[in-house]
């Protein structure tokens, strides 16, 4: 199998983690497919699971070269780590949530790269963020107001408005498509070294 990422886009309270969450547990025993925990300069909670890093910390790792792909966004700082990209030039295919922005320099820097938009009406996403509570989503009329100034082509489009199975099955079907797909080649020499994306 020819390894790769699908990337998963989409604004906040689209529901990206759940799904990417039902996606995991749907695929649980194969090892053809990983889902990297990304690195935050946030804690870890509920409504985001996650590795945690100061920002010293994770500016070193980043300068070592240690993460597949780093961004800024919200005033914290973001990354996949390096591990997922030594899984998928072994063949694997990694699931992660990234920001809409990093989207050209990955399809650019990384092999077979996937991209699936998760959205949903501008006023479930507004409700599902009241319902997270989460003090520093900030105005939430303005973070929701940034999130549709931001386009990105995308491979796939899940409108998540419904029951969740039936999104986070059409998620699963994305990913076992990018897995099934062995006729492109790896870009390996995109790839000898990891370079990094900063979004300020």
């Amino acid at each position: 199998m020819a390894g790769g990422f699908v990337f998963v886009v989409g604004p906040s309270g689209a529901g990206k983690d759940s799904l990417i969450g039902a996606a995991k547990t749907a695929l649980k025993g194969d090892p053809r497919f990983i889902f990297p925990r990304r690195v935050v300069t946030r804690p870890s909670s509920s409504a985001e699971e996650h590795d945690t890093l100061d920002e010293a910390t994770f500016a070193k790792l980043e300068a070592d070269g240690r993460f597949t792909l780093a961004w800024r966004a919200h005033g914290l700082c973001y990354a996949v780590p390096g591990s997922a990209l030594d899984a998928v030039l072994g063949g694997a295919v990694a699931v992660c949530n990234i920001s809409r922005r990093v989207v050209p320099w990955a399809r650019l820097h990384l092999p077979r790269v996937t991209v699936v938009e998760v959205t949903a009406p501008m006023e479930v996403l507004h409700a599902r963020l009241v319902a997270r509570g989460r003090a520093d989503d900030g105005d939430l009329t303005s973070r929701l107001a940034r999130s549709r100034q931001v386009w990105t082509e995308v491979d796939h489009s899940i409108v998540n408005d419904g029951p969740i199975k039936a999104a986070a099955d059409d998620l699963v079907r994305c990913i076992r498509a990018h897995g099934g797909d062995a006729t492109a080649p790896l870009q390996e020499h995109r790839v000898k070294q990891r370079l990094v994306f900063r979004f300020l």
